[in-house]
């Protein structure tokens, strides 16, 4: 099969790259680098970096990109404009108008060229938001998503694309899959800018802390997710290769919600357990609390996440030491 990955170089993009070379598919990625970069790719991919036709260019803008859609058997569209908590808050009207441009380009060729199958990657923050109230809220099923109502732009911006995916199906019959992703975390990532996620983000703040400095976290650290590890979530992607079309939203996450204050004491435990730690709450916290009823996902796709968040956090720090003082 031949494959093009948009948003290729990032955390998602460039491990899902490395697993589907290594598995003998031809691969075409495609990346501006606005947070991913040809490290990652090199990172990941390893031996069979050379195998990876990599195209630098802003899917936002129809271009010289849209040639390499030609002849494919799947486009898995990843890319779209994302970052921590307090970027997404401060910049909701330009995440939004990209993610709008970034999606309709890709599925406007997409159908222009018949691709054979399209994976299009969502987000569990298009969910409404009054259903993520805190880490004791059910767990989030696939039919919760309407009547819409998330709590960002980019919650929002992510389910417009949902719905073109579904377009492509009924009006163009390409074979389209949706998989909805909650908090995904691993290697390589993101960990000191300020679009850096949460989990990168403490790690290295964590790592990085002067004499007697606190760590300083965001919110009260009620606020929970479903952490799941970027190893399952690339182990689902390869799977909706050949299954999930016409079945709808699919939830990749845990059902387990795990509350912020915990994650910092995992954290805090690996790194150093004297580390103090401060909550400061005048800074935005999110939907309070959201974890995955992943029943579909196992039906559907045999899929269940397999990295316990501990194991994972471990290998996350371990990276982050090992990168911030090369």
């Amino acid at each position: 099969m031949k494959i093009l990955v948009t948003g290729a170089a990032g955390m998602i993009g460039s491990n899902l790259c490395g697993q589907l070379l290594r598995e003998g598919f031809e691969v075409i990625g495609i990346d501006n680098y606005w947070r991913g970069s040809i490290d990652n790719l090199k990172y990941t991919c390893g031996n069979s970096f050379h195998k990876l036709t990599i195209i630098e260019d802003d899917l936002s803008k129809i271009g010289q990109w849209s040639d390499s859609f030609k002849g494919l058997d799947c486009v898995i569209h990843l890319a779209d404009i994302v970052a921590g908590i307090g970027y997404v808050f401060c910049n909701q009207g330009m995440i939004f108008r990209k993610n709008l441009l970034i999606n309709s380009n890709v599925s406007t060729v997409v159908a222009e060229n018949n691709v054979g199958r399209y994976i299009y990657v969502g987000t569990a923050c298009s969910f409404p938001t009054q259903l993520q109230s805190g880490v004791d809220s059910p767990p989030l099923k696939e039919i919760d998503q309407f009547p819409a109502n998330p709590e960002s732009a980019y919650g929002w911006s992510k389910l417009m694309g949902e719905l073109d995916a579904g377009y492509l199906w009924q009006d163009n019959s390409i074979p389209s899959v949706v998989l909805v992703l909650h908090n995904v975390y691993g290697t390589p990532c993101d960990y000191k800018s300020s679009r850096a996620q949460v989990l990168p983000a403490l790690a290295y703040r964590a790592l990085n802390l002067n004499h007697n400095e606190s760590l300083v976290v965001w919110g009260d650290g009620s606020q929970g997710r479903a952490f799941v590890h970027v190893s399952d979530v690339c182990n689902a992607l390869i799977t909706a290769l050949t299954k999930g079309d016409g079945a709808g939203v699919i939830q990749i996450g845990t059902d387990i919600c795990t509350p912020i204050k915990s994650v910092v004491s995992a954290i805090v435990n690996i790194v150093d357990p004297e580390i103090k730690v401060e909550f400061d709450t005048s800074k935005p916290m999110g939907d309070m609390g959201r974890c995955a009823d992943f029943s579909k996902a196992k039906l559907i796709l045999n899929w269940a996440p397999k990295m316990s968040l501990t194991q994972g956090l471990h290998e996350l720090i371990n990276w982050i030491s090992i990168e911030s003082n090369k």
